[in-house]
């Protein structure tokens, strides 16, 4: 394969609301509450997969009906998925979604347990038949890095919106060959980016803005990637940042220049931004390679 993709299945329940911060009242009208499947590993393996890529997702879904969900969205888009039985439950979180597209996740912290693990000799098995690893920063994961450093292989990363101080997330950082983080929380980033590569493993550091684009420190160098205006209305950020870390893992693993990943990454991310959270519609190759053909000077 070429990639897999370890941990970060779960189902979002999306509320769309009238502003954010929501302000204090006993009831707001709402349009349609929906639950669907889909986080952060989700994501980005339909998104690889849409893209051209062989890909495999590995993780721990529990037996209800919210694992039935991942389970189906994996088999409808042809996604192979490994699972391991999750005694707590599908991990779930509720989505509140701004008119901008802004979201604010609230996220079920009892899903996951200490002695929650991914069975050795899976990753093993998986990571020795994949190019690429990607790691979701979920808690039994942590405990594959040991077993990843190990392998022939190379490793990315998504801090998400790590404010570059909570050591929950340093073992990641410093794992990785390829890490993306948000500037969301960062109060310097290219000190954090720095930082992670002067420490780590890291060759490449991306740290995605939003709206302002993106930054990459590649062996030293910082760069800014230009945000690319999106081809229909913003209606929704949830998934941009998977999206985004998808369409530059494309490049990366097809050894694009920096530059050329950037720009894959920035349009997948704003083409995302154009899709419902209630909707599973990643950027395919063709038009993502369409639409570079058209932007790129």
């Amino acid at each position: 394969m070429d990639v897999l993709v370890l941990g970060g299945s779960g189902v979002d329940t999306i509320v769309y609301v009238p502003e954010l911060p929501l302000p204090f009242a006993d009831t707001h009208m709402v349009p349609a509450i929906e639950t669907r499947a889909g986080q952060t590993g989700d994501f980005l393996a339909v998104g690889l997969h849409a893209l051209g890529l062989r890909t495999h997702h590995l993780d721990m879904i529990g037996d209800d009906h919210e694992g039935d969900l991942v389970r189906a969205l994996h088999r409808d888009r042809g996604v192979p998925l490994t699972e391991v039985p999750l005694p707590s439950g599908t991990r779930r979180a509720v989505n509140l979604v701004g008119p901008d597209g802004r979201r604010l996740s609230l996220y079920d912290s009892t899903r996951t347990r200490d002695a929650d693990r991914l069975p050795k000799d899976a990753v093993r098995a998986l990571a020795g038949a994949a190019r690429h690893v990607h790691v979701s920063i979920s808690h039994p994961c942590a405990h594959t890095l040991p077993l990843l450093g190990e392998a022939d292989v190379t490793i990315s990363t998504d801090l998400h919106d790590w404010d570059g101080v909570n050591p929950y997330h340093e073992p990641f950082a410093l794992a990785a060959d390829l890490v993306f983080v948000s500037v969301a929380a960062l109060r310097d980033p290219e000190r954090t980016m720095r930082g992670i590569a002067e420490r780590g493993r890291a060759r490449v550091v991306v740290a995605t803005a939003g709206a302002d684009g993106a930054y990459q420190l590649v062996d030293g160098e910082l760069t800014h990637i230009p945000a690319v205006t999106p081809d229909a209305r913003v209606v929704d950020s949830n998934g941009a940042g998977d999206a985004f870390a998808a369409g530059y893992l494309f490049g990366h693993l097809l050894g694009e220049s920096p530059r050329r990943c950037g720009l894959y990454g920035a349009i997948a991310g704003a083409h995302a931004c154009t899709v419902p959270a209630t909707l599973h519609d990643p950027i395919r190759r063709d038009d993502l390679l369409a639409r570079a053909a058209k932007a790129a000077p």
